[in-house]
């Protein structure tokens, strides 16, 4: 062992390792004379760096990126660690032993703009709101909840939003939001053509904030989605709502879970329900809402044919047979529509989901029956081809198709099954999946041994692969043209050691090849 010297850089950097500044320096000399080859020799070395200098380091990075960095280390009183800012635009960086602390930490995360719950504060806002209105950079989502944010941090980021297009999705979610706020907001609604979602949950809107909200989204053109939950905005609140939907015709998304509207605020959203072409998905749940207010709710849909609607969540309304015929016959037009509700003991058996059939069994039959995949009939159902379909699209479509028997109840937990995902279906979830065989016992059956997928297997008592009689009057497997044992699996010779992953419908298993006379 004493022959076994360590290899001379190695030492090298153990013996520089206490005089930190001067390595430094040549790091950085390195870097910028030949940056690519010195980040491929010595990624142990970079990963290990400790120094917090930023000289040099423009060509690594984009301004906007490395501004908004430089600025949150301002905020928050630390220096800048230069192998974060070289490396910045990576899709993986090992930050390990750089002593970065509570406050580097924080200051990364606004790099990254995922800085919620850092309680950021009116410091915090000013900082990304100078950002957000010089930013020149592909930044396009901010996720800023729980920063402690009031109404002057909403004043300074609806000042910025209404010159910066650029973020599509901003989610200001548990913060202090209050009146003043909502005014802030609505106006920058009004004219940014920009944002498509925004998340306002968990604030203190109330009626005011809300109406003000609502003066701005009567005119924007490219906001999608909206979450408006936990705001106790009541029915004045839903009444102003109601305005918006008659006239916007961009929303898809909208959220007022737990907002204390009663049959009242409802009913207002359900008259502009009527002429609404373009909401998808709403959201009441925990409002305090009966039968009658569902009723009305559902009609307005039935009353609108160019209703686009496809979920709607009233999962906390105790509903009767009633109303389930009353939605039956709006399903019947617009097949689309889904909704979700609480239903009481009163209903019949055969409303109770728990007694259908599994669906994916169903189509598994079907497929079985005309020698298809489940993914051919999955595509079959989209008229482009495609492996993925938006959900109220598959909806109607698996509804309308006469193949299958299957209830909008039992497309609901289809659609589940598929992993919906943003408002779309991945037929591709429905592929079979290869089993996991590591730590299986292996499977010695007797008698020749056949590839269940080879020509000629069949299978026999408990699921096991048997040979079949061959063209020349031997069975398959066993005897080859020329009288000599030969297992036909893809021209395999016998003797090769070679083991096939066989599901069966119970359990999964191995089947070992054995030997000639074994």
């Amino acid at each position: 062992m004493d022959n076994d010297e360590p290899l001379e850089p190695e030492t090298k950097d153990e013996r520089d390792s206490v005089s930190t500044p001067q390595s430094s320096d040549e790091t950085l000399y390195c870097e910028a004379e030949a940056p690519v080859a010195v980040e491929k020799e010595k990624p142990a070395q970079e990963s290990s760096e400790t120094d917090l200098e930023i000289e040099d380091t423009e060509r690594f990075f984009t301004t906007g990126q490395k501004e908004l960095y430089l600025e949150a280390c301002k905020l928050v009183g630390v220096v800048p660690v230069s192998y974060f800012i070289r490396n910045m635009e990576e899709s993986y960086v090992n930050l390990n032993h750089h002593g970065l602390g509570p406050n580097g930490t924080k200051a990364i995360a606004i790099a990254l703009v995922n800085v919620s719950d850092n309680d950021l504060g009116l410091e915090g806002a000013r900082i990304l709101s100078e950002f957000l209105q010089n930013n020149t950079s592909s930044l396009f989502s901010l996720q800023l909840s729980g920063n402690n944010f009031k109404e002057e941090s909403a004043e300074l980021f609806c000042q910025a939003l209404s010159n910066n297009y650029r973020i599509k999705s901003l989610d200001l979610s548990h913060n202090q939001f209050c009146d003043k706020a909502g005014e802030y907001l609505g106006q920058m609604l009004a004219i940014n053509v920009g944002l498509q979602s925004l998340d306002l949950s968990w604030n203190h809107l109330y009626i005011r904030g809300m109406v003000a909200l609502c003066n701005g989204l009567r005119s924007n053109v490219s906001l999608k989605k909206l979450n408006l939950s936990m705001n106790s905005f009541g029915n004045e609140g839903a009444a102003a709502l109601g305005e918006v939907l008659r006239l916007n015709s961009y929303l898809t998304y909208l959220d007022l879970s737990s907002n204390n509207i009663t049959n009242d605020g409802l009913s207002k959203i359900s008259r502009a329900l009527e002429l609404n072409e373009s909401l998808k998905v709403l959201k009441l749940f925990l409002n305090p809402i009966s039968m009658d207010g569902a009723v009305l709710l559902i009609l307005s849909i039935k009353r609108n044919p160019k209703s686009k609607m496809e979920d709607i969540d009233i999962s906390n309304v105790l509903v009767s047979e009633q109303f389930v015929k009353i939605l039956d016959g709006v399903c019947a037009i617009h097949p689309q529509l889904d909704v979700i509700y609480k239903s009481v003991q009163a209903l019949s058996a055969k409303k109770t989901p728990f007694t259908w059939t599994n669906p994916v069994k169903l189509i598994q039959s079907y497929a079985d029956q005309n020698k298809i995949s489940i993914l051919d009939f999955f595509r079959s159902l989209n008229p482009s081809g495609e492996l993925m379909m938006p959900v109220g699209e598959f909806r109607k479509a698996m509804i309308q198709q006469n193949k299958v028997p299957i209830n909008r109840y039992q497309v609901r937990e289809l659609i589940k099954k598929l992993g919906e995902k943003t408002g779309m279906v991945d037929f591709r979830s429905a592929r079979p999946h290869c089993p996991d065989l590591s730590g299986l016992p292996l499977w010695p059956p007797e008698g020749p041994q056949v590839s269940p997928g080879a020509p000629g297997a069949t299978l026999g008592r408990q699921g096991h692969a048997e040979p079949r009689a061959g063209p020349w009057g031997g069975a398959r497997g066993s005897e080859g043209v020329d009288g000599t044992p030969e297992a036909r699996r893809g021209g395999v010779p016998a003797g090769v050691g070679t083991e096939v992953p066989w599901e069966t419908a119970g359990h999964s298993t191995l089947l070992e090849r054995r030997q000639p006379g074994s």
